[in-house]
């Protein structure tokens, strides 16, 4: 955790960190893991060129799961709590970035939010064991859903995420992941479905 806490990205507010830190610190999917998960890959984003306002993405990225308890408008709330705990800006920036990650539609032109749904997104191209894993912790996050249910609600979310002629928005994740992601999701929709 001391490693994680370091790459928060601004000197202050420390509070504000250690409380998304305890948030996050969860059992399923969206815990620490998935966390830094999503920092690696903004900085995988980063390195390959991609250009955006670096600060308020990260600190997104930090806000974008931070309540995640399987109820509707996750999203939203953490959006609020970025729009209680920071200053303006970066706010509105980041409580709007949050928002974005709710159905994972960035304009082609928001270079930041284009960043932070790919970094989110990545994990679809996760190798064959993370990606088993990530899928089981989903499951577990929703477990006081019936397994048909959950089948048939999962897959929807992942034919969502796969309408369309591209599932990243940036062109280094296009290049990265598009390829390993929409076989990794196809083949669970097909699990799903069996």
């Amino acid at each position: 955790m001391p490693d994680l806490a370091d790459r928060w990205p601004i000197p202050t507010l420390h509070d504000v960190r250690d409380a998304l830190l305890t948030a996050w610190d969860r059992d399923g999917y969206h815990d620490l893991r998935h966390l830094t998960e999503v920092l690696d890959r903004i900085d995988e984003l980063d390195r390959a060129g991609e250009r955006f306002d670096r600060v308020p993405v990260v600190l997104a990225a930090w806000f974008h799961d931070a309540v995640y308890d399987a109820l509707p408008d996750a999203e939203e709330r953490s959006a609020q709590w970025a729009e209680r705990a920071l200053p303006e800006p970066p706010a509105a920036e980041v409580a709007r970035l949050v928002r974005m990650t709710e159905h994972h539609r960035p304009f082609p032109d928001d270079r930041n939010a284009c960043v932070l749904s790919d970094a989110d997104l990545a994990i679809l191209a996760a190798p064959e064991e993370r990606y088993r894993e990530y899928t089981h912790g989903v499951r577990r996050e929703y477990a006081s859903v019936g397994d048909e249910d959950f089948a048939v609600g999962r897959a929807a979310v992942l034919r969502d995420l796969l309408d369309g002629p591209r599932l990243f928005a940036t062109a280094a994740g296009a290049r990265l992941w598009e390829g390993t992601a929409r076989a990794n999701a196809t083949a669970e929709i097909s699990r799903l479905e069996a």
